[in-house]
């Protein structure tokens, strides 16, 4: 099944990568096999989105819930993003892609938060795709941190009360300087969206595959696409008024 046309693709796709772990269980392999797997799943990610010109891709890394995972495992995680960040980093500056990170850096090591920072001074000159990596990320958590950033506003004189609404709000939750996700896509074959942008996927069209996430390919990602192409998007009106173009 091809893509859709460019017109009907999204422009920012969210991703939870699920299924590592099980792929790498089925083959009687540590789970640890199955997140260096899924590494190679998030370069067909990136050439997919680099291929097609979709301007923005978020994926779910590591939870803050993930935390609570065998301290082996999450050593093994730590080990090879930072060899990711160490391999991987120059590449996507060279493809126009910029990297970011959302979510608490407090938990990690140090080292890797330097290296989160030092990508991310790197900006390319022709941007072709926003990365966010949500790492230590929990969509209640951000909507926390951005009541809180208004808060202490208030505290200071800085802002009123009154004042704060959905858009000043919208302003301090993470990825505020891109478009909302259009798309998400969840692998693994679970019906949830796990603390995931909560508050950016309010309107944001849901797709589930059964696919784990090492095993996904373009023909996944095109079945997505166009699931997302058949769809109307109402924001909150009637079918007649989005045909009639109404805002």
């Amino acid at each position: 099944m091809p893509a859709p046309p460019s017109a009907r693709l999204p422009r920012h796709l969210a991703v939870i990568m699920d299924g590592n772990g099980r792929w790498a269980q089925r083959r009687n392999r540590p789970r640890t096999l199955g997140h260096r797997a899924g590494a190679k799943a998030v370069q067909v990610c990136v050439d997919y989105c680099l291929a097609r010109g979709i301007e923005a891709l978020t994926l779910f890394a590591f939870s803050s819930e993930n935390w609570n995972r065998p301290e082996e495992e999450v050593g093994a995680l730590m080990k090879l993003f930072l060899r990711m960040l160490d391999s991987e980093v120059d590449e996507l500056h060279r493809r126009g892609v910029r990297l970011s990170f959302i979510g608490d850096r407090s938990g990690f090591p140090e080292t890797i938060r330097s290296r989160m920072a030092q990508a991310e001074l790197q900006v390319p000159a022709q941007l072709s795709l926003a990365l966010n990596i949500a790492v230590g990320y929990g969509g209640r958590w951000d909507i926390a941190q951005a009541c809180r950033s208004l808060a202490e506003d208030v505290a200071a004189g800085r802002l009123a009360p009154a004042d704060i609404n959905e858009t000043l709000l919208g302003e301090r939750i993470s990825l505020a300087g891109l478009p909302s996700p259009d798309l998400f896509i969840r692998t693994g074959g679970d019906l949830r969206i796990s603390n995931f942008l909560l508050w950016q996927l309010a309107y944001t069209e849901l797709w589930f595959t059964e696919t784990l996430w090492p095993d996904l390919d373009d023909s996944v990602l095109d079945a997505a696409m166009a699931a997302f192409a058949d769809r109307e998007r109402r924001f909150g009106l009637t079918s007649a008024q989005v045909a009639g173009g109404a805002t």
